[in-house]
């Protein structure tokens, strides 16, 4: 019997449900239908891919084994669907894109609105998820390009370093916040040991951003009063403008508010190096390479600071996003 593609997924949805009947009503096939796919599959290959003997269906040493090649065949038989669907002159396309939540503060707006301007063919699928989720789902297809932070990653992720992030203090530009009076008009940045017992409103726990900061207040025996946690960028620069509270937030996300005011501290918080995330060896469609195009034209454009941090291997900088000849 002919190997088919349906075989490959049938297997994969018995040893996800870790059983018959579940996964049948899952690929809407009846369970005798299943039973019997399955085994003209292991007539085929030759092996028992299944142990049936338990209260569970579970994948035997070969069925393990053979599920990791068709996990990868049915990941590369979409790529190369996309590939041929793909189309050169931009006219049409689409793009599977996911952020850090940091970065749709400030960022994913500017590149959403420029690419739809300069490609109005290409649909553009956005996620804001953790930067873990977002390497898993690079390596499992589910994703084109992501923008986090810079290394360690896991293996098969390439990163390409774009630039790097400075955070501050951050004030409402309207009124000093409390226990910093008179701080908007001094020059030179805040020693850190004045933010001590302060009043401040922190990104919560949710957040990468967060943890940096913690480490930097803890690294100089800051314990700062925190009033407001929010889960929420937007939130967080709400609150800010409206009170005599502070907070501490990427200096790019006060390039667009007015109403913000950034404060440098001293010592400065560490950097971070923001970078552009796919797959290693990855299928890269027209629509990613005009997206990754137009993020190094943003990036020069606004000015952001170029990459200093370690960068993964085989990574380049800002400069270096172009494939050669593009």
């Amino acid at each position: 019997m002919a190997l088919e593609l349906r075989h490959l997924r049938y297997l994969i949805a018995v040893a996800e449900h870790a059983n018959f009947t579940r996964a049948a009503e899952d690929l809407r096939i009846s369970q005798p239908t299943l039973s019997q796919q399955i085994k003209q599959l292991e007539r085929t290959v030759g092996a028992q891919l299944l142990d049936r003997t338990g209260r569970t269906v579970r994948l035997t040493d070969a069925g393990e084994t053979y599920v990791h090649y068709a996990h990868r065949a049915l990941r590369d038989l979409a790529a190369a669907e996309r590939a041929v669907l793909d189309v050169a002159d931009l006219s049409r396309g689409h793009l599977r894109l996911a952020l850090t939540p940091t970065f749709t503060a400030y960022l994913i707006g500017p590149l959403a609105a420029e690419f739809h301007t300069r490609h109005p063919g290409l649909t553009l699928d956005v996620r804001e998820m953790t930067q873990d989720r977002i390497e898993a789902d690079l390596l499992a297809d589910d994703l084109d390009l992501g923008i986090a932070f810079d290394g360690p990653h896991l293996p098969g992720i390439a990163a390409t370093a774009l630039f790097t992030e400075t955070l501050s203090l951050v004030t409402s530009a309207d009124r000093p916040a409390a226990g910093t009076t008179g701080v908007q008009g001094t020059q030179g940045p805040l020693p850190v040991r004045e933010i001590a017992n302060r009043q401040l409103a922190l990104l919560s726990g949710d957040f990468a951003t967060r943890g940096h900061i913690d480490a930097y207040f803890a690294g100089h025996r800051v314990q700062p009063r925190i009033t407001v946690e929010a889960n929420s960028i937007q939130a967080l620069t709400e609150i800010v403008q409206r009170t005599d509270l502070a907070t501490v937030l990427p200096d790019a996300i006060t390039h667009d508010h007015p109403h913000l005011s950034p404060l440098p501290l001293e010592p400065a918080l560490p950097t971070r190096t923001v970078a552009l995330l796919r797959r290693d060896n990855a299928y890269r469609s027209a629509a990613a390479r005009a997206f990754t195009r137009l993020t190094a034209d943003h990036i020069r454009d606004r000015g952001y600071a170029p990459p200093t941090a370690r960068q993964a291997p085989g990574a380049h900088g800002a400069e270096g996003l172009l494939d050669p000849g593009e």
